[in-house]
């Protein structure tokens, strides 16, 4: 069986995160949307701290990730987890860790008294949603996710 470990990241980490979330945007036939670069990660994820990353390996090699930050729920008065992406490359994936990757998002999440862990996942991915709602994870199907792109949140920063 092959060695596997999670480590946070490192700022030595930003190529490797931007070349792994790259490859989950063209896997959420998204990669337009994918304009992030080494220089964002380094200074939004590394220097300002806005999220956190952890890397999975297998025999010392990157094979996939987890970035995630914390938001606050008013209603329990405790923060939350919220996993911004969770990757895994195709040929190594179905050897659990995926999974891996949740558990130890689980544990920082106790570990900082999170009221709850959370993700999007788009609707066609079945494969996700199926392994999801296999570690317990349930939809939040009476809530619509609202965005402002950041054309229009410049737009309504000028009223």
């Amino acid at each position: 069986m092959a060695n596997f470990s999670i480590r946070k990241a490192t700022v030595n980490d930003a190529p490797k995160i931007v070349s792994l979330i790259k490859e989950l945007a063209i896997y959420e036939k998204l990669l337009h949307e994918a304009v992030v670069t080494v220089e964002q990660i380094e200074t939004n994820v590394f220097e300002k701290k806005y999220a956190d990353v952890l890397m999975a390996e297998e025999d010392g090699e990157v094979v996939g990730f987890a970035l995630y930050f914390y938001n606050f729920s008013t209603f329990k008065g405790k923060p939350g987890l919220y996993l911004e992406d969770l990757y895994v490359e195709p040929q190594h994936r179905g050897k659990g860790y995926g999974k891996m990757l949740l558990i130890e998002l689980a544990k920082i999440a106790a570990a900082n008294n999170c009221g709850r862990m959370e993700w999007s996942v788009l609707d066609w991915n079945t494969p996700s949603i199926e392994f999801y709602k296999s570690l317990g994870a349930q939809p939040m199907d009476e809530w619509t996710v609202y965005r402002l792109t950041e054309e229009k949140i410049h737009l309504l920063a000028k009223n």
